[in-house]
C-alpha cells in the first residue's frame, strides 16, 4: 500500500490564514512530501465552497507543483467533467504532463453539487450521459489525432489535441465511485477507483469487494490490475493526544462541512444520484453526533501516534486498499502538524508498508 496526499485547500476562519498562505505552504509541503517517500498529491476541483476547499483551478496548483518537485506524481482529481468542454480537458491535462515530465495521473467524475451545476448552467440529470460523451472523447485523445465525434451533447470534427502526452499510451486513469454501479463500471472500463471520504468504513470495504469481482469479470487479461485508492483523514504525531486534539478541531471540521455540502443531493433525488438518497443517515451525523470518535468507529479516520497509526492502517492494507490518499491537511490544519505528521509517518510507519512499486499502466 502507497500513500498520497490529498488536498482540498481549505481556509477556514477560525484558521487564521489567507489563501495565499494557504497556497505558499501547500507548496512547501509538496518538496516536503517528496522526501518523505509520499507517491502522489492530488487537488480536487471544487467551486464556490468557501472556507471548505478554495481549489477552483487544481490544473494551476498542478502547473506550480510540478515546478517545485521532480519524482513526486501528480493527481489531478476529481475533476467534474460535466462542468468542461473534453477537449479543454484534454488540452490541460496534456500540458501537465508535459510540464511535470509525465508525472500526472487523472481521475474523472461527475461531482455532486447542485450549486456548481446550477452556476455552470449545466442540467445535473444529464450527468452521466455528459460524463460518457467526454470520456469516449478524451480516450480518442489518447489513441489518435484528429479527434471526430458525434453524440447527443458534443460534434467534434478534425480537431488535434496539443500538446501531446508523454506517457504512453497515457496518463493513469481513476474515476471517482461512490454507489455500487460506479465501482462495477470502473470495473468494465479497466479504470482505477477513487473512493473518496463520504463512507464509513464497512460499506468501502464491500464496494472494493464487488469491484475486484467485477474487475475478473470484464478485465480477463492477468496483466491488468485493478487499483484502489482510498481518501482518509490522517493525523499521526509522536504525541498521541495533541494529534487527537487538533482532530477534534480540524477533522471533525472538515468531515462536518463536506456532509453539510452532500445534504443538497440529499434532499431533491436528481437521475444518477439514487445512491445519495440511501446516504440519508449521514447527514444526521453532520447535524447531531458528528465527533472524532464517531468518525474513528466508522473507520474514516486515523489519528494517534505512529504504533496506533500502523496497527489501524494495516485494516486498510488487508482489505485491498492500493493508496491511501491521505488528507493530512484537512480542515486547515497548521503547516506545522501537518509536517510534523509527514516526518512521523515517514520514520515510523512507512517502512511497514515498503512496497516500492507504483502502478503508471
Amino acid at each position: 500500500m502507497r500513500f498520497d496526499l490529498f488536498y482540498e485547500l481549505a481556509v477556514p476562519d477560525f484558521a487564521m490564514r489567507n489563501e495565499a498562505q494557504v497556497f505558499r505552504d501547500m507548496l512547501d509541503e509538496l518538496a516536503l512530501a517528496e522526501t518523505c517517500g509520499f507517491g502522489t498529491a492530488w487537488f480536487v476541483e471544487h467551486h464556490f465552497m468557501r472556507e471548505y476547499s478554495h481549489s477552483s483551478a487544481p490544473d494551476l496548483m498542478l502547473a506550480a507543483a510540478s515546478q517545485r518537485t521532480r519524482t513526486l506524481r501528480l493527481g489531478h482529481a476529481v475533476v467534474p467533467l460535466p462542468y468542461h468542454h473534453p477537449l479543454q480537458v484534454a488540452e490541460r491535462l496534456a500540458t501537465l504532463d508535459v510540464l511535470s515530465g509525465g508525472r500526472i495521473e487523472f481521475g474523472f467524475g461527475r461531482g455532486f453539487s447542485p450549486r456548481e451545476y446550477d452556476a455552470f448552467g449545466v442540467d445535473m440529470d444529464r450527468s452521466r450521459e455528459l460524463v460518457e460523451e467526454s470520456l469516449a472523447i478524451l480516450r480518442q485523445t489518447f489513441t489518435r489525432n484528429p479527434v471526430n465525434f458525434a453524440g447527443r451533447h458534443f460534434r467534434i470534427e478534425n480537431a488535434e489535441v496539443l500538446p501531446k502526452y508523454v506517457q504512453r499510451p497515457h496518463p493513469p486513469l481513476w474515476m471517482a465511485a461512490v454507489s455500487p454501479e460506479s465501482f462495477e463500471l470502473a470495473a468494465r472500463l479497466g479504470v482505477g477507483v477513487l473512493v473518496g471520504p463520504f463512507k464509513p468504513w464497512f460499506m468501502v470495504r464491500t464496494d472494493i469487494e464487488q469491484y475486484r469481482a467485477a474487475w475478473k469479470k470484464y478485465q480477463p487479461d492477468p496483466e491488468s490490475k485493478p487499483r484502489v485508492a482510498m481518501t482518509l483523514g490522517l493525523l499521526c504525531l509522536e504525541d498521541g493526544e495533541r494529534a487527537r486534539e487538533l482532530a477534534k478541531t480540524h477533522l471533525v471540521w472538515f468531515y462536518r462541512e463536506l456532509l453539510k455540502l452532500t445534504a443538497p443531493v440529499l434532499e431533491k433525488l436528481h437521475a444518477g444520484y439514487e445512491y445519495y438518497k440511501k446516504m440519508g443517515t449521514l447527514k444526521f451525523l453532520a447535524e447531531k453526533t458528528l465527533s472524532l470518535a464517531v468518525l474513528e468507529t466508522l473507520g474514516m479516520v486515523v489519528v494517534g501516534d505512529p504504533v496506533h497509526c500502523r496497527k489501524q492502517l494495516e485494516t486498510y492494507r488487508h482489505a485491498g486498499v492500493d493508496r491511501l490518499l491521505c488528507a493530512i491537511s484537512a480542515g486547515g490544519l497548521p503547516t506545522e502538524a501537518a509536517r510534523e505528521s509527514m516526518h512521523a509517518l515517514h520514520t515510523q510507519v512507512f517502512p511497514c508498508f515498503n512496497e516500492k512499486e507504483l502502478v503508471t499502466t
